[in-house]
């Protein structure tokens, strides 16, 4: 099981990665690895980056059928 520890490292080590990056990185299921973000988030060590959708086709992810999959988002260490 991945450590919160581990998590950190791992952003460290990289720079930015997604949560579904770093659940596979670490074979943590994803609902723990962003428990664990939010948790480093709370502590001020960790920060979400929201990408622009600078790449949406119709330009309106309201109506895109994925639910706005074509925003991705980014975690960092501060």
């Amino acid at each position: 099981m991945a450590s919160l520890i581990e998590v950190r490292d791992l952003l460290a080590l990289q720079g930015r990665m997604e949560a579904s990056q770093l659940s596979h990185a670490l074979h943590a299921p994803r609902p723990l690895i962003d428990a664990m973000l939010a948790r480093l988030e709370a502590m001020g060590r960790a920060m979400r980056i929201r990408e622009e959708a600078d790449g949406c086709l119709s330009g309106s992810c309201k109506s895109c059928p994925e639910g706005k999959a074509c925003l991705r988002e980014w975690w960092t260490l501060k």
